[in-house]
């Protein structure tokens, strides 16, 4: 049935006042709004996250510097095949940290032309992780020994913050393995 008067016909059930269709209106006007308000927010905070998510790395040895450099030096880009980098950034070769969060780190290093004949000197080559800038916040998050092995991989849970840069080096400057499937680094945001 139409209910004349207000120039267009409106529809209702015959047990229905005009005053039941004006609550029935504001409320569906209302849920609308609060749906809208709704999705808004919860794509706002969904594309903040979306942001870090993507805080992700996965880097090869740069062997533009010196092969005997003690301190790795890493590279990303599509034209070495499987690395990448979104979010944080490389800066001289070290991994600089644009979002605060929980990081998960790892890190394989295989050495080039490996044998470990018996040394006398009491130093055995290592691999360390660590932040070191800023130099106030320096700290060592992976340190691991070659033993008498030629790989090292290892991998840790840990809290960085933006600014923190992530040095990677060897205690003896060894000649490090080019290839891709031996040596890499990477890291993957994991939690704010």
């Amino acid at each position: 049935m139409a209910d004349e008067g207000a120039g267009w016909p409106v529809w209702r059930l015959p047990w229905m006042s005009r005053r039941c269709i004006g609550a029935i209106g504001a409320i569906g006007i209302s849920l609308l709004g609060v749906a809208m308000v709704t999705t808004c927010f919860c794509l706002g905070f969904r594309k903040s996250q979306d942001s870090q998510e993507q805080d992700v790395a996965e880097l090869q040895l740069n062997h533009t510097g010196q092969q005997w450099d003690p301190n790795l030096r890493w590279q990303a880009g599509p034209a070495l095949g499987r690395s990448f980098l979104h979010g944080p950034m490389l800066k001289h070769g070290q991994l600089h940290i644009q979002h605060d969060g929980i990081y998960r780190l790892h890190i394989q290093v295989t050495l080039a032309n490996c044998s470990f004949p018996r040394r006398t000197t009491p130093r055995k080559p290592s691999l360390s992780v660590g932040i070191c800038a800023p130099a106030t916040h320096s700290v060592s998050l992976i340190r691991r020994s070659f033993h008498h092995g030629c790989t090292v991989t290892s991998q840790r849970l840990t809290r960085l913050a933006r600014g923190d840069t992530l040095c990677t080096n060897l205690t003896v400057p060894l000649q490090v393995s080019s290839n891709a499937d031996e040596t890499f680094f990477g890291i993957q945001w994991v939690h704010p």
